[in-house]
């Protein structure tokens, strides 16, 4: 397909972006606190670290990782919600050349057993709310070294009533024993009397393991190398360019910096240009996210589709200042026409929506960040980026007509981690990775998504796969039959939805529901279930899901 988009890009945005400037994601993180050194990086429940801070506890965090025998290429997991130790710990883990694996803090027992097995991780960090589920499943792991982080542990004096609060008074940390952890604390002063070795690390070193679903329902890494990030986040700074400056953007962050969508945009490349940076450890909590949004004069706002309607729902978040508004952009699920029109309404600054996946670092469409009229679209391929419209043979169509979306660019993953029988089934043989999404181009190169090809459940912006969910509604000793689908949800955009064929009368939808909250994560438990005596199969006894969304 003709780069018909490149007609259509802004002013001053480039068709290509200068690969030869990637180096690492460290070189990046190094480059931009030496310019911004003086300046606020993060800031979480009121406590700040500027750039450099960020550049010396991350540096310290490598020694100690180096110390206890970390080395270029091992895999450290990283479990906490969007609070001080995470930048600290990621670009310290990236510092040491050790790999990053991201877990949801609200991942199950079995859901992370999986993810630290199948990534070999070493170590992991984790916020100590969430250690009792490490408990229950490190023995099945490579883990040797953990590090246990209180909520308030990197916030001084403050630090010690938030965790008082946490643990005394909401009960927030369930009893743990893991009689190697250390805290961060620990780990930060034994760093500080080590040396340092500088890996050397390439392009196409890996820096993360980020981890996605598939129609097969199996949890599986996404290689993310240093070129892949490095490229994605040139690509979006040279998006951004224009609406932007150097230095003096405020951006909040409430999605939380596990999921690409953060990682990428919010904490590397708006780290880049110098921004500071609210971290939201529970964006669920409105009331308390709206007090915390009043004290800043932020510019730049991302979040999914669910989280702008939940906050233009807020009666106080409608009396926000907004003068200092610049960019709203909105990805990880659609957004929705009636939402991007009442948020311009009510905040006076356009929202942008763009396109991505796991596997492109994320993003590979945008819509130009002007004020123009919200147009249902994804956006624009982005500069360095190639989009084909496929047909199920790989025969590429023409404008306005619907097949698979398909993108090629240097922000691409080589593949998964471990399963190139996976990595081969999403490839074309000229390098354009299969979406799995099925939409078109219109004659001014904007991309719009039609359906999704994979059953794929889109709940929130997470991805939720059926196959996984059925798996865990089966172990159930009363559940005959399962099929899940996705349903139209009115606060999370869709939910699942299961139908199941049982054996015993005597099952009900609430005991089910149980059962799934002891094996899945919340957003992945069903929503609606529904009884029936059979469940509809093709002629080899394969069930249709097809059939039972009609």
């Amino acid at each position: 397909m003709d780069k018909l988009w490149l007609n259509s890009y802004p002013q001053g945005i480039p068709a290509e972006v200068d690969l030869n400037r990637i180096t690492s994601v460290a070189d990046f993180l190094a480059d931009a606190c030496k310019e911004f050194a003086s300046k606020t990086a993060y800031i979480s429940m009121g406590k700040s670290i500027t750039y450099q801070q960020l550049d010396e506890l991350s540096l310290v965090f490598a020694k100690h990782l180096q110390s206890i025998g970390v080395r270029k290429g091992d895999r450290v997991a990283l479990m906490m919600p969007n609070v001080l130790q995470y930048p600290i710990t990621l670009f310290g883990t990236l510092r040491a050349g050790a790999v990053v694996v991201n877990c949801n803090p609200l991942y199950t027992p079995r859901e992370l057993e999986h993810q630290l097995s199948d990534s070999g991780a070493t170590v992991i960090v984790i916020l100590e709310n969430f250690a009792h589920t490490l408990e229950q499943v490190i023995a099945k792991t490579q883990v040797r070294h953990v590090i246990v982080t209180p909520l308030g542990e990197m916030l001084g004096t403050k630090g010690h009533i938030v965790n008082f609060v946490v643990r005394k008074v909401k009960k927030l940390v369930p009893a743990w024993n893991l009689p190697q952890a250390i805290s961060l604390k620990q780990a930060l002063a034994s760093g500080q009397s080590q040396s340092f070795s500088k890996p050397s690390l390439t392009p196409d070193d890996v820096a993360f393991l980020q981890y996605t679903g598939g129609t097969t329902g199996v949890s599986k890494g996404a290689i993310l190398t240093h070129r892949n990030i490095c490229a994605n986040v040139l690509q979006a700074e040279a998006w951004i360019k224009p609406a932007v400056r150097r230095g003096e953007e405020f951006i909040v962050t409430a999605l939380p910096l596990y999921h690409i969508f953060a990682l990428t945009a919010n904490c590397l490349t708006f780290l880049r240009i110098g921004a500071q940076n609210l971290l939201i450890a529970n964006p669920r909590d409105i009331p308390n996210f709206v007090k915390e949004w009043s004290k800043y004069p932020v510019t730049v706002f991302t979040a999914v589709n669910t989280l702008f309607n939940a906050l233009l729902n807020n009666a106080e978040f409608a009396k926000l200042n907004f003068s200092t508004m610049r960019v709203t952009l909105g990805g990880g699920m659609a957004v929705q026409r009636p939402v991007a029109e009442r948020w311009k309404q009510v905040t006076g600054c356009a929202l942008s929506q763009a396109y991505g996946l796991t596997e492109t670092s994320p993003a590979a469409t945008i819509n130009p960040l002007e004020d123009l009229p919200f147009n249902g679209s994804i956006g624009l391929p982005i500069s360095s980026t190639e989009v084909s419209v496929r047909d199920d043979q790989g025969k590429e169509l023409a404008v306005k007509e619907v097949g698979e979306i398909c993108i090629r660019g240097p922000q691409v993953t080589p593949g998964y981690w471990g399963r190139p029988d996976e990595t081969a089934k999403v490839f074309f043989q000229d390098g354009f990775l299969k979406t799995g999404d099925m939409g078109y181009v219109d004659e001014a190169g904007y991309v719009f998504l039609v359906d999704r090809k994979k059953d794929m459940i889109l709940v929130s912006g997470f991805n939720v796969y059926p196959n996984e969910v059925e798996e865990v509604v089966a172990m159930h000793p009363a559940v005959r039959e399962v099929a899940a689908i996705g349903v139209a949800d009115d606060q999370t955009g869709e939910a699942v939805k299961l139908f199941v064929a049982s054996g015993d009368p005597a099952l009900t939808k609430e005991a089910l529901i149980d059962h799934c909250k002891q094996y899945l994560t919340n957003y992945k438990v069903p929503k609606q279930i529904e009884f029936r005596p059979e469940l509809p199969k093709t002629n080899v006894g394969k069930i249709l899901r097809r059939a039972l969304r009609d």
